[in-house]
Parts: C-alpha cells; sequence; structure tokens
C-alpha cells in the first residue's frame, strides 16, 4: 500500500542511499524511479549473475557497428533496437547525402557523438557539432552535408517529442529553450544540390511494406523552397553543454530529474558533469536497480568517473527487470577516493521506453557477452 509513511524492516541504513555499512543498495521500484519504491540492503552485489536465454544486458561498442552509410553516401542508418513506440539508430555518415531524406514514421530526435557539419532542412540551414541534439519533426524534408565523418544516436518516436512540464522548476528547467538553434528560411533554387535523371530525390523511411523500408518520390523543383514559416513545430539544435543540471549535495538524485525530451513510451536524458555529493557518507554513485517498467540504453559520450574514464561510444542495453547499475569496483573507488573529487564528469545519453526493446540482429552479433 502507498503511503506517505514508508515502512522499515530489518537492518538499514539512516538515510536512504547513504552510510551502507558494507550493504548493498537495491531499489525496487514503480515507474521508472517515480513511483512506489523499496529499497533492499543486500549482502552480495546483484548484479553478479551469468545469463541463459535472451533477456540480458547488452553492451556493444558503436565502433564495431557498421552502417551501411559509413561507407555508402547512399546508405542509411543501422536498426539497433525497436519496439512499438520507437526505433533506436546509429549513423557514422562519411558523405554528404546524394538524396534528401523524409522520416514519416515519427519525430526524429538525433545525438551528435562525433563530427559536425551541415543540415539542410525545409526550415532552414542548420549547423550541428559535437554534443548537439538535432530534432527534426515527422515528415521534415532534410539532407545532411558532413564536414567530416559524424556519428549520430538516433531515435524515431511514432509519436512526437515534447519538452516534459517543468514543475516547481519552473523557468529554470534544465532545457532553457532560449538556447535552442532555430534555423531562418533560405530556400534553394532549382538547379543546386543533387539530382538524378528522375529529379531530386526525396526518400521517405517507413516501416517495411512488403519487406521494403523506403519509398522515392522525385521532384522536378528543389524540395526546400520554402520562403517563409511560422509556428511552433519546427527543426532545432541544443547543445548539451547549454544543459543546467539538477543537484542535490546530500542524496544522489534518480536519473528522472535530468529528463530532456519525451514521447509517448520513451524517455530522453543527459547525464552531464555536475558537482559530486558532498555529505560525508552520501552515495556518489546510481544504486543497484532493476526499473521493472523501462528498458534502458545508456550511450557514452565521453568524461570519467572519479578518475575511471568512460568508454566512448559504448552502448549499453538493460532489459526491465534484470539488475544493472555500475559495478562495485567503482563504488568502493568513489567512496576511497570521496576527498579527492569534487565533481562527475561523464557524459552519458539514456534512452528509457516502457515498452520491452528487441535487439537488432547486429547488436546480438556484437554483444561483448559480459553476462554470458
Amino acid at each position: 500500500m502507498e503511503s506517505f509513511v514508508h515502512l522499515r524492516k530489518g537492518k538499514t541504513p539512516r538515510r536512504a542511499h547513504a552510510d551502507l555499512e558494507g550493504q548493498k543498495d537495491d531499489e525496487l521500484g514503480r515507474g521508472g524511479f517515480t513511483g512506489r519504491t523499496a529499497n533492499l540492503y543486500r549482502r552480495e552485489d546483484p548484479t553478479a549473475f551469468r545469463a541463459k536465454g535472451p533477456l540480458r544486458p547488452r553492451d556493444v561498442l558503436s565502433s564495431e557497428l557498421k552502417p551501411s552509410d559509413a561507407t555508402d553516401a547512399n546508405g542509411a542508418p543501422l536498426l539497433m533496437f525497436s519496439n512499438a513506440d520507437c526505433q533506436v539508430l546509429l549513423s557514422r555518415r562519411a558523405e554528404a547525402m546524394p538524396f534528401f531524406a523524409r522520416y514519416v514514421d515519427g519525430d526524429l530526435l538525433s545525438f551528435v557523438h562525433e563530427g559536425s557539419g551541415l543540415l539542410e532542412t525545409e526550415f532552414g540551414p542548420l549547423r550541428y557539432r559535437r554534443g548537439d541534439w538535432v530534432y527534426l519533426p515527422k515528415a521534415c524534408t532534410w539532407r545532411q552535408v558532413p564536414d567530416e565523418p559524424s556519428t549520430w544516436l538516433m531515435i524515431q518516436a511514432t509519436d512526437e517529442f515534447r519538452v516534459p512540464p517543468a514543475g516547481y522548476l519552473g523557468r529554470h528547467f534544465p532545457f532553457d529553450p532560449t538556447l535552442a538553434v532555430i534555423p531562418d528560411p533560405q530556400p534553394l533554387s532549382t538547379g543546386e544540390g543533387p539530382q538524378h535523371e528522375g529529379g531530386y530525390e526525396v526518400r521517405l523511411f517507413h516501416a517495411p511494406i512488403d519487406g521494403v523500408g523506403t519509398t522515392s518520390l522525385f521532384y522536378e523543383h528543389h524540395p526546400l523552397d520554402v520562403e517563409g514559416w511560422r509556428g511552433d513545430n519546427f527543426a532545432f539544435t541544443f547543445n548539451i553543454d547549454d544543459y543546467n543540471v539538477v543537484t542535490s549535495d546530500s542524496v544522489h538524485l534518480p536519473p528522472t530529474v535530468h529528463l530532456f525530451m519525451q514521447a509517448t513510451g520513451v524517455y530522453i536524458m543527459n547525464f552531464l558533469p555536475k558537482p559530486a555529493e558532498g555529505v560525508p557518507g552520501t552515495e556518489r554513485t546510481p544504486w543497484y536497480h532493476r526499473n521493472v517498467d523501462y528498458d534502458e540504453i545508456a550511450f557514452f559520450h565521453g568524461g570519467s568517473l572519479y578518475g575511471i574514464p568512460m568508454p566512448p561510444g559504448l552502448i549499453s542495453h538493460a532489459p526491465q527487470g534484470i539488475h544493472h547499475g555500475a559495478p562495485e569496483k567503482a563504488r568502493e573507488r568513489a567512496r576511497r577516493k570521496f576527498d579527492d573529487y569534487r565533481s562527475v564528469d561523464w557524459q552519458v545519453i539514456a534512452v528509457d521506453t516502457r515498452r520491452r526493446l528487441v535487439p537488432s540482429a547486429e547488436i546480438l552479433a556484437n554483444d561483448l557477452g559480459q553476462h554470458a
């Protein structure tokens, strides 16, 4: 029964997520850290297991994955995970698109892990750089022209992405919309850009129909001929350097406070550099958990955790119901080095989904097998 007064049984620390004295802090909670919660204080590390069967954590180095757009200008991003609410893809485009793209099944939100370049969109040109979030509305026509090979983590939601409610933070919400880069219209004329014998190709990306996942439209005129626009549905970029992190000195806050954007069943979070918790005894690393209502994907962008480098480009998938969390040696180091570090320098992009994610064949083939 949910109640303001929580029960306490057996040997427990006085404060939540603090003063563990050798116990392992394991949270069993509902609603992605916002619902009913039980903190279980265990003797042993709950992530010390081997898995037999399809439901297991997966860890993959993105550098080992081979999207076709990495070597072929006509190629496409690689599907990594999917469910009814979203697709999670990886792009490593090195050359300019010889076509224009239009994702017609949902909004597209992409994180720039590496590279820089130009996006030509119906709303106008947008420059992108490392650390940018790139938002493209459903069915927006666009073309990517990289300055250098560019690695993108891409999330296409079936529903539209929206900024979450600010709640009590109000205008101090971490995502300041005045820092988003919004394009000005710059119509392109017929004769500019890539053309084929059939005209300008606009390639529609969609769920497979009779086994085919793209449809091409051909225009005689340039498809990016927009002279002006108005409204509240538009493309933009936003860099993680401009995201304000919510912190606490006395407790490690749940991942939900770092929510950036959301769609039905899909939640995007930024875990970024911040001051470390300073009250002695406070645990500075996320507690063990099994996030029973959400699958989690962590994309490691860079940084370090108390002197331990984060592996850039690592993609970690934790299915709902299975324990995960920082390894015990990292927790012990954080306690031992409490007075040596005043900040957490990690850069991790998180994608949580309400429905179970299905890994693609490429993910299964490149799994590092850490729980096999």
